[in-house]
């Protein structure tokens, strides 16, 4: 059995309180005390960053609870295990028994053990005539079993900080998803306010966050992300309550294009048999409309004439060209003097990169036909940035052309993938 006297160690090792402490916590537990070892152990592992222990030293400690005979812990059975250093060694898994002292230190600094050393520092038992054990030197257990409810309680706060920490994680995730996915809807429909600029924000407040952030960092940073979502929200919603006052803007908005099939925009540019050059548009009011290839456009009362082309070609939307600059800067090499500051800029540098991707000229015109000349450069410009990830520009210049006449194409979530690219790309370069 194990005697109740104070036991200093052996050698040279010195006697500190917290190891007394230690002994006079483990003297006054109750008799008829019991715990899982095994419980137990999992428990501390769980607490084992408030406890201020290694996971090393918990090894060690698990290789000398294998020792303890019972999977009850209790006073009655004796709670001092005396295993050698080499048995210590081979249930660790082979650790060296240089490291098994250094742990074994830290778990009696920790004060999850006693030592109780012999006379002459050896780990044994005296035996009594009936083959049970009287009196052993080694570790003593006692102060797992004395502080085994603090033990449960700090690991119910770990864990419950562990969870709080995983659902402030699950919230930001979502917050992000939803400003991210507001903003890109707000940014296809066209829908009025500074997008860009509540991006930044946005971008800004995750970028703000360490690696490992902290609970009270994830919190902070939610509060102004679930404000941010809030303020988008509210735009949002003003904006289709102003829509649903003014009637049916999207109705109008296709009488006022079908009512004069003769309008275009000043900025496309119709092309003729050469590459690059413009063709001189006619003031003329009395003589036919023409496409923008030079032929005369079909009677307006046909279905599939000047109305239904024009109507096509109107169905993307153009973006600010900020926008499409943030998202595309390779562009900016190839307009007039190594910068773009307007559209015209940007459809002279897309005649350049165009002839540079190997994009024949009447693809090139096909896509100005069919999306309009703004959104054929902003196309261009994407395709320059994801150069590396398609083959063949030309072909596909086409396929998009020919989705967008069928209302199948929108560049809205294209700008958008890059911007988020290469925002990623400088996080990892910074």
């Amino acid at each position: 059995m194990e005697s109740g006297t104070v036991t200093t160690p052996f050698g040279r090792r010195s006697m500190t309180l917290g190891m007394l402490s230690s002994q006079v916590a483990s003297r006054e537990i109750e008799p008829d005390k019991t715990v899982d070892k095994w419980k137990l152990y999992r428990a501390l592992c769980e607490a084992r960053p408030l406890v201020g222990v290694t996971d090393r030293a918990l090894a060690v400690l698990n290789a000398l609870l294998s020792f303890y005979p019972k999977n009850a812990l209790a006073q009655e059975h004796g709670l001092v295990v005396f295993p050698s250093n080499a048995q210590l060694s081979l249930r660790a898994h082979g650790m060296a028994e240089q490291t098994i002292r250094r742990h074994l230190a830290v778990l009696i600094e920790a004060g999850l053990l006693i030592r109780k050393d012999s006379p002459n520092g050896k780990r044994y038992a005296h035996k009594g005539k009936s083959g049970e054990i009287d009196e052993a030197f080694g570790f003593s257990l006692a102060p797992l079993l004395a502080r085994s409810e603090e033990i449960e309680r700090l690991a119910a706060e770990v864990v419950a900080e562990r969870v709080h920490l995983q659902r402030l994680r699950e919230r930001l995730t979502l917050c992000r998803r939803d400003i991210t996915k507001l903003i890109e809807a707000a940014l296809e429909e066209g829908a009025a306010g500074d997008w860009m600029t509540i991006s930044a924000h946005l971008r800004g407040l995750l970028e703000r966050l360490p690696r490992v952030p902290a609970a009270g960092q994830l919190a902070a940073t939610l509060d102004e992300m679930e404000m941010l979502r809030e303020e988008v929200v509210n735009q949002l919603e003003i904006q289709l309550k102003t829509q649903n006052q003014s009637g049916n803007p999207a109705q109008d908005e296709r009488h006022i294009q079908n009512s004069n099939p003769e309008s275009t925009s000043e900025l496309e540019p119709a092309f003729e048999t050469k590459q690059g050059e413009r063709a001189v548009g006619n003031n003329d009011p009395n003589t036919e409309p023409s496409d923008e290839r030079g032929q005369k456009a079909p009677p307006s009362g046909g279905v599939s004439g000047g109305v239904a082309d024009l109507s096509a070609r109107h169905s993307l939307k153009s973006f600010p060209l900020g926008l499409v600059l943030q998202a595309c800067p390779q562009i900016l090499d190839y307009g007039p003097g190594g910068t773009i500051g307007n559209w015209r800029d940007l459809m002279s540098a897309a005649i350049v990169v165009r002839s540079m991707l190997g994009v024949s000229p009447s693809a090139y015109e096909e896509a100005c036909a069919g999306m309009g000349a703004e959104n054929a450069a902003t196309v261009i410009a994407c395709i320059l940035e994801r150069g590396g990830q398609i083959h063949s520009a030309g072909g596909y210049l086409r396929d998009l052309t020919r989705r967008t006449e069928r209302g199948e194409f929108a560049i809205g979530p294209m700008l958008m993938a890059l911007v988020r690219a290469n925002a990623g790309a400088r996080r990892n370069v910074s």
